[in-house]
């Protein structure tokens, strides 16, 4: 894997299903390694995804281009504007394959 940069969120495909994901670094101390979508949701997509184990992220951009993530807490307004609203990836169910 390609080294990173503080900050740096680099973006990739996921190896297994081929989706487009970012991975990065999130947090100071108890920091989490989290590999998002990048499928932009709406609020009510985001109230559909979220779980106890699967979190919702802010994506956001800043003027050089670079790209980092925030944890959505309770408080994060669902359409707020600073970024896209993202979340954790999970690979589609796999499709039954067909014995001949």
């Amino acid at each position: 894997m390609a080294g990173r940069t503080r900050g740096g969120a680099p973006t990739r495909r996921c190896p297994s299903c081929g989706t487009p994901v970012i991975t990065q670094l999130v947090g100071n101390r108890a920091a989490l390694n989290v590999t998002a979508d990048l499928t932009p949701l709406t609020p009510d997509q985001q109230r559909q995804l979220r779980e106890p184990n699967r979190l919702i992220w802010c994506l956001r951009t800043n003027s050089l281009g670079h790209q980092r993530l925030l944890w959505l807490d309770p408080w994060h307004p669902p359409d707020c504007p600073h970024g896209d609203h993202v979340a954790d990836h999970r690979c589609p169910p796999a499709e039954p394959s067909t014995l001949f």
